[in-house]
């Protein structure tokens, strides 16, 4: 009896040790691998965000104005002066510069709106339908200029997912050169502004989708013409980043939707195509991910299909604490053998070379 008492006890010790035990990398560098959605349009010392910022180093943020949790608007923009106030301590704040995102990006979800006192802007669907070269460069200059008076160093757009429904409001067109020309104008706006873009998403999630969505299927209507924008924009241009799709689809993974997939990240997204900047997953709490995948599947399965940048919208569900949460999950999987060391180190290989070659300079250039 004593000697199985002991070996029990023994057992329950090292289950206790092996949960406890972390990973090679610290929080911060695991940090660098995440950007991660707050609440509070006015922020200190004692916010959390902050906290995650200095302690855990996190790569970066992305703002909304609407939280879907809470179905109000108000979450973190309020007007140009107060988003400059909000970068400036989010800078000032962060040891390794951060990204600060928004999805600016044509959608009817876009978050810099007119009412907050932002330059009016047209939606894709609209300025595809004007179709004029001028207008399109026009209103992506006006905003790309406003990035930089609010502290916006980071837009994940244009999108360059092709029409699939009749009169679309976040696409372009079904027709790959109308995308590929509009969303040029964009991007050719956005770098002489020095603006980070980050194009999406990849390989398609189509039209006619919501992001409340539990299931976007497009394997009926997905063809390989979505992937021409996408080969335009890394033949034409210095591309840095990729934002992800959750969309799911059998023509090219009849198991795991296009963020979760190493057949679309690293095999044609990488491989194929021969991208070799930082992926960005989608929000991987939108429910298209939270509906069938728990946390730590969704993390494995994103960095072991290539992705380099978990975002984390922490908005239709909300977790003040979420940042050490993942940060625990991703060292829980590297000691278990579920993600190597080698794909966290070439993660974090890609972000520091982002963060050295584009993001550092934004920060400074700010004037914050």
């Amino acid at each position: 009896m004593k000697n199985l008492f002991l070996l029990v006890l023994a057992c329950l010790t090292l289950a206790c040790a092996t949960s406890e035990k972390k990973s090679m990398f610290t929080d911060q560098q695991l940090g660098q691998l995440l950007v991660v959605g707050f609440r509070g349009t006015e922020i200190d010392k004692n916010h959390q965000i902050i906290k995650d910022l200095k302690e855990l180093h996190i790569g970066g943020v992305i703002l909304y104005d609407y939280d879907h949790e809470l179905d109000s608007f108000g979450r973190n923009i309020e007007s140009p002066d107060q988003m400059l106030m909000m970068a400036s301590t989010l800078i000032s704040n962060a040891p390794i510069p951060p990204i600060i995102s928004v999805e600016q990006d044509g959608s009817a979800l876009a978050p810099l709106k007119e009412r907050y006192g932002f330059p009016p802007s047209r939606t894709n669907g609209e300025l595809s339908a004007i179709n004029n070269e001028d207008t399109t460069r026009f209103y992506a200059q006006n905003m790309a200029q406003e990035f930089m008076v609010v502290g916006v160093n980071t837009t994940f757009n244009p999108i360059l997912d092709l029409s699939t429904s009749s009169n679309p409001v976040d696409t372009w067109s079904e027709n790959s050169e109308k995308v590929i020309r509009h969303t040029g104008y964009t991007l050719d706006e956005y770098d002489t502004e020095g603006i980070f873009s980050v194009p999406k998403y990849f390989p398609g999630y189509g039209s006619g989708w919501s992001v409340s969505d539990t299931l976007i299927d497009v394997s009926n209507e997905w063809t390989p013409a979505f992937l021409e924008s996408y080969k335009a924009v890394l033949k034409n241009r210095v591309t840095g980043g990729i934002m992800t799709a959750h969309s799911y689809n059998t023509q090219i993974d009849s198991v795991w939707p296009g963020t979760l997939s190493k057949k679309t990240v690293q095999g044609l997204l990488r491989d194929s195509l021969g991208f070799d900047g930082v992926v960005f997953s989608d929000d991987l709490q939108k429910p298209a991910i939270t509906a069938r995948y728990d946390m730590e599947t969704a993390i494995a399965q994103a960095l072991n299909a290539g992705v380099d940048v978990l975002v984390f919208g922490n908005n239709f569900e909300y977790d003040k604490n979420l940042s050490k949460k993942v940060i625990d999950t991703i060292h829980k999987l590297i000691v278990e053998g579920i993600v190597t060391e080698q794909t966290i180190q070439t993660a974090l290989n890609r972000v520091e070379k982002l963060k050295t070659d584009v993001i550092a300079e934004l920060c400074t250039c700010l004037n914050l």
